[in-house]
């Protein structure tokens, strides 16, 4: 599948996951909601695994700034706890994607290499803890606090985690990029 076909999966889980809540919540709605609920988080968890085999950071990258963008376009506008994550969560991956754009030319990824310190702490794996470490690692925490919210479906908790593991993937990938781009071994 492409990165098109990538989103597009994504948008519609995320608007059927939506509509489904909110006619959960409607009386009489119930059996619709439940579900438009189940079909928008299967096709999730479907389209998540497969970016994660797909192996490539750009559609992994991609899809999850989609959910993110469409989570925060149906989030009621009074939840500012919600929102203010997602906004800074949004603006992680945006960053995240010009770290991508920037390692595929090893010469300016040379360069930009020698501007991170070598301690460890600035480090993943010996390379550079750039926006897509940080974005990665950030996110990963926020999905597993998630996953420690008590109430949730198992269901949608099956969504988080492949979506935490996806960060772990969207590393190894970004990894062996940045090891191509640095020409070491």
């Amino acid at each position: 599948m492409d990165l098109t076909g990538f989103v597009s999966n994504i948008l519609l889980s995320v608007f059927n996951i939506d509509k489904g809540r909110k006619n959960l919540a409607t009386d009489g709605l119930e059996h619709v909601g439940r579900l438009f609920y189940e079909d928008g988080i299967s096709l999730a968890l479907t389209t998540f695994k497969n970016a994660q085999e797909s192996a490539n950071p750009q559609i992994m990258i991609w899809i999850e700034l989609t959910y993110l963008q469409q989570e925060f376009h149906f989030c009621n506008e009074t939840d500012t706890i919600t929102r203010s994550s997602l906004t800074q969560a949004i603006q992680s991956f945006e960053d995240a994607l010009r770290s991508l754009k920037i390692v595929e030319d090893s010469t300016l990824y040379k360069s930009a290499e020698a501007t991170y310190p070598t301690a460890p702490k600035y480090r993943y794996h010996g390379f550079p803890r750039d926006a897509i470490h940080l974005a990665c690692a950030a996110h990963r925490t926020r999905l597993q606090n998630s996953l420690r919210t008590p109430g949730i479906n198992m269901i949608e908790k099956t969504v988080l985690t492949q979506r935490a593991v996806n960060m772990t993937a969207i590393q190894a990938a970004y990894t062996e990029k940045q090891r191509k781009a640095l020409d070491k071994k």
